[in-house]
């Protein structure tokens, strides 16, 4: 096993996040001795990051917990584009409002998980389209792009996955790559930025920008890419089957997100609470080495730990609470979703569709029919049962892991 004498590498190889380094001993030495800043780039294509991005958020909360600086790069320029790694066709474009609306409904996440501030380890937050958006198209083209060839560029996985499956690239995506090198080159300037870290999907993107600042600048930089996160069915981590596991809370209440980690496979326990955690790893050993039944308490461990390092502690135990009641005592949490009906009663296949717990009456009926929808825990045998609300709240339930509230008004 490797042996790093710098807290960074100690900490990130310790807990799983290390994939790819470039000039491990020389980071290793430097962060030592030094504060480093590092970056990570984010791109706001969506009004809230999801728990896919988590584990690059963490990398940036290691890297301060270290003593480091880390840097959160929103892709306010580069979402315009949209990056082709991992993609099969071209993102949707967003125009400058709905950029700027994402952008501001995403920063809030990462307050949960750095410190921001003006100290030599505080994060701080910059926006790529304050250099990007200012670029001359034949400047640039002169002074960066003669220092990329045609052919390296398409020797990257990101561009070869796609030409392989025969599906398009525009010349649009083809310029990602070299707007991300710019990136780093531009942090390492403006904030004496150190590191980019990113998933393995990055690894060539980071390596363009390491080149591209040596070439130009003379200056040596570094890059971390972390293992592609999947879960023990190997299944991508980050997706549930209903859809992403958002991060902001109204996107996703932090009961379900609370949820989503208590359901965790016995075998990915450990690995969650090291990624996703700050639980010590002595107690994640004993978490993770407990079996049978009892292993539900190492479940919970990661699920009031994340829950809290992404809402906050009240939020986290509000969850727990209401889940205890929910399956333990049988009673209804005041912190599942609820349905408000105004008239006396619903019909199971509206209730199922208006609750949000199947897309459409169809759903719902083959729900039903399979035995997997219940009031009051009570099976329902007839996709056109009625539910009288006359009575109070009526607790209703999809499957296993799905519950809420039906609530007369």
């Amino acid at each position: 096993m490797t042996q790093y004498q710098s807290d960074l590498l100690r900490l990130l190889n310790d807990r799983g996040y290390i994939h790819q380094l470039t000039d491990a001993d020389a980071l290793d030495s430097l962060a030592a001795k030094t504060v480093i800043p590092g970056y990570i780039g984010f791109d706001v294509t969506a009004d809230s990051l999801h728990v896919g991005n988590l584990v690059q958020i963490m990398m940036l909360r290691r890297l301060q917990q270290a003593g480091h600086k880390p840097i959160v790069l929103m892709g306010g320029a580069t979402t315009k584009i949209g990056d082709p790694s991992g993609k099969d066709e071209m993102r949707k474009i967003l125009d400058d409002e709905g950029i700027a609306s994402n952008f501001a409904k995403i920063r809030g996440c990462f307050e949960y998980f750095l410190t921001f501030g003006d100290g030599p380890t505080d994060a701080m937050m910059v926006n790529n389209d304050d250099w990007l958006g200012e670029l001359e198209y034949i400047p640039f083209l002169r002074d960066i792009g003669r220092h990329f060839t045609i052919n390296r560029m398409l020797a990257f996985d990101s561009v070869k996955l796609r030409l392989e499956r025969e599906q398009p690239l525009t010349f649009l995506e083809f310029n990602y790559m070299i707007l991300q090198a710019y990136d780093f080159l531009e942090l390492s300037r403006q904030y004496g930025c150190k590191l980019q870290m990113g998933g393995s999907d990055q690894w060539g993107n980071i390596v363009n920008g390491i080149e591209l600042s040596r070439r130009i600048d003379g200056a040596e930089l570094f890059g971390v890419t972390t293992p592609l996160i999947t879960k023990a069915d190997g299944s991508k981590m980050g997706k549930s089957v209903d859809g992403a596991i958002w991060l902001n809370a109204d996107r996703l209440s932090p009961y379900d997100y609370w949820q989503f980690w208590r359901n965790t496979d016995d075998r990915d326990v450990g690995k969650f609470m090291r990624l996703f955690t700050d639980i010590d790893l002595n107690e994640i050993k004993r978490l993770e080495a407990l079996e049978g039944s009892e292993i539900n308490e190492a479940k919970k461990a990661l699920a009031d730990a994340a829950t809290a390092m992404a809402h906050g502690q009240s939020a986290a135990e509000d969850a727990a609470r209401t889940a205890q009641q929910t399956f333990e005592q049988g009673a209804t949490g005041g912190d599942l979703p609820a349905l408000e009906v105004s008239e006396e009663q619903i019909s199971i296949l509206d209730a199922l569709v208006g609750i949000g717990f199947c897309a459409s009456k169809g759903e719902a009926k083959r729900l039903v029919a399979g035995g997997g929808a219940r009031i009051d825990d009570v099976p329902v045998g007839n996709a056109s049962e009625m539910i009288e609300l006359s009575t109070g709240d009526r607790k209703i339930s999809a499957g296993k892991k799905k519950h809420g509230l039906l609530r007369k008004v």
